[in-house]
Formats: structure tokens, sequence, C-alpha cells
């Protein structure tokens, strides 16, 4: 493929478009809430440990009920999980990545559009999958009626 000045253009915009997004709101507020979390060492220290734990869990699961350490394991990751979503600083980093998400949804939708009505763009929100081709669920490992 030979390079043109419409490929050159396209390329700018591209760039230009990504400063955009590197510079909006939701992308500032989710830098804020990533530098929240991971600079206090005790919820680092809390997502390690629920690390190890998961490891141990996809053991468990193997061999289900039988395993040996089955409820102790099952109740641990169970308050292990629920102590990090209580986090402030935690939930407010995933507050941060679904609205950034849902920016890049809807920039994929219109970008998409823009090309042609029948593409079909994977969103991760409900309410963008009514203007997506798609019927959700798609590259998300859920079922999609798509024929990409």
């Amino acid at each position: 493929m030979m390079m043109t000045s419409d490929w050159v253009i396209i390329l700018d915009e591209a760039e230009e478009l990504c400063k955009m997004i590197l510079s909006s709101e939701p992308a500032i507020a989710l830098q804020q809430a990533y530098d929240a979390v991971y600079s206090d060492t005790q919820i680092v220290e809390a997502i390690y440990a629920f690390n190890r734990m998961k490891e141990q869990y996809e053991d468990v699961q193997r061999f289900g009920k039988y395993h040996p350490d089955y409820h102790t394991i099952m109740k641990s990751i169970r308050q292990q999980k629920r102590a990090l979503d209580l986090n402030e600083k935690v939930s407010a980093l995933k507050i941060a990545e679904n609205d950034f998400q849902d920016l890049l949804d809807e920039i994929s939708l219109l970008i998409g559009k823009t090309v042609s009505e029948a593409v079909k763009v994977p969103v991760s929100n409900p309410f963008f999958a009514s203007g997506s081709s798609c019927g959700g669920g798609c590259g998300s490992g859920g079922s999609c009626s798509c024929s990409a």
C-alpha cells in the first residue's frame, strides 16, 4: 500500500484525536484515580494478596468442593474482594474506568457510523448497544449475533 497524502491526513487526524482523548476529563480522572490506588501501599498489598488468593481459587475450582481447603479459600476470596470493592479509592477507580470506557465506546460508534451505517461496533455499555449494530456481548465473551 502506498502512502498518499490522504493517509498522512488520516494519521494526523488520528494523532489529534488521541491527544484529545488523553486530555479529556475522563482520561484525567482515570489517571488520578489510578495514581491514588497504586500510591497507597496498603491497597497495593491488598491487591497482591487478592491476586495470590485468585491463583489458589483457580486451583480449588479444578477440584471443586472436594479440595481440602475449598471452604476456607472460597470464604477468604469473597472477604478480600468485598474489602477491595468497599475501598473508596478502588471504587473511584472502577467508576473512572467505566466513564473512560463509555467515552471510548461513544467515539468508536461515531467513527464507525461515519464510515458506514453497516459497520458493527462492539460496545461494553448497554446504553450504547442500541446505537450499535451489535446486540451487545460482542468482544466480551457474551453471545452476539454479529457475522463479522
